[in-house]
């Protein structure tokens, strides 16, 4: 989405930027200083575990929708455990289809990945199937603006080597300015899962070589910031409906144990993470720093 275009959405809703009270306390600027320079080439938003059809799923998504009023985004991820408690693709309309249904109205796209309650019903082939879903495999990419994403299964059960050969050559051939992932488990985390070794050891690696500046994934239901770890950024964002505590570890910039979502600017030399609690308030803002921009 290019500035002009953003700014068109602006439009349509009704954003005039100089009465615009949610931009000042979103972007950290005041609506005077609000440019057509000033503004993201585009934004998204991530969350996960959201599949329960609850009352938290539900209070997050009505967030989600007055936040996307005052300031839209171009499309949502979702980091897995897309429907409790099997992965039954027969629980769609009250797992994903009601609680969004705004969404889905007004064309905005879904990019998901499988967690591990969704693989429990037949591999989860119904999901990586379900065209609300926009997975074009178990794991796949797309590009927007110039950023590119990288969507994994990062189940046990995953077809790792295959997968990993994918992911390097994928990595090594892009010229995205943004390289992001996101998958369902954490590889640092400060939840009641925590770290996992074996995905540090597989994945790691890759993301150093080739330059990926943030990884997002679900699993522990928090939201949790690292600081830069080799280079990357480690965003959990697994509270869209339920929440557990978190703690602090040594690599934690921010952590929460509240139901949220995060949302993401994009910009040529940084990306701005926000997380967002029930009651709309930023309780998190972060920035990524692309390499070389300063």
């Amino acid at each position: 989405m290019k500035r002009r275009n953003f700014l068109r959405l602006l439009g349509l809703f009704g954003l005039g930027l100089a009465s615009s009270n949610y931009f000042l306390t979103a972007r950290g600027t005041t609506p005077n200083n609000a440019t057509e320079e000033s503004l993201p080439l585009f934004r998204f938003v991530a969350l996960g575990d959201v599949g329960t059809g609850n009352i938290g799923q539900l209070a997050i998504a009505e967030v989600m929708e007055d936040y996307f009023q005052k300031l839209p985004f171009a499309f949502i991820l979702l980091t897995g455990d897309n429907i409790y408690e099997d992965g039954e693709i027969s629980r769609i309309g009250a797992a994903f289809e009601r609680p969004y249904r705004f969404f889905r109205q007004q064309g905005v796209p879904f990019y998901a990945v499988l967690g591990n309650h969704d693989i429990r019903t037949n591999n989860g082939i119904e999901q990586v199937n379900y065209s609300g879903y926009n997975m074009q495999g178990r794991y796949y990419t797309f590009t927007q603006d110039i950023v590119q994403f990288f969507a994994l299964d990062t189940n046990k059960n995953a077809s790792w080597s295959e997968q990993l050969i994918w992911l390097e050559e994928n990595l090594a051939s892009s010229t995205a300015t943004w390289k992001i992932v996101f998958a369902h488990h954490p590889l640092y985390s400060s939840g009641i899962h925590g770290s996992s070794p074996k995905l540090i050891e597989k994945l790691s690696p890759l993301f150093a070589r080739y330059g990926v500046q943030l990884y997002l994934n679900g699993h522990d239901h928090n939201y949790e910031r690292t600081k830069p770890i080799e280079g990357t950024t480690y965003l959990t964002c697994g509270a869209g409906a339920k929440t557990r505590p978190v703690w602090n570890s040594d690599w934690t910039a921010r952590s929460a144990a509240r139901l949220s979502f995060a949302t993401i600017d994009v910009y040529p030399e940084y990306l701005e993470i926000q997380g967002i609690g029930k009651n709309g308030q930023v309780f998190d803002r972060g920035k990524v720093i692309r390499i070389g921009s300063g």
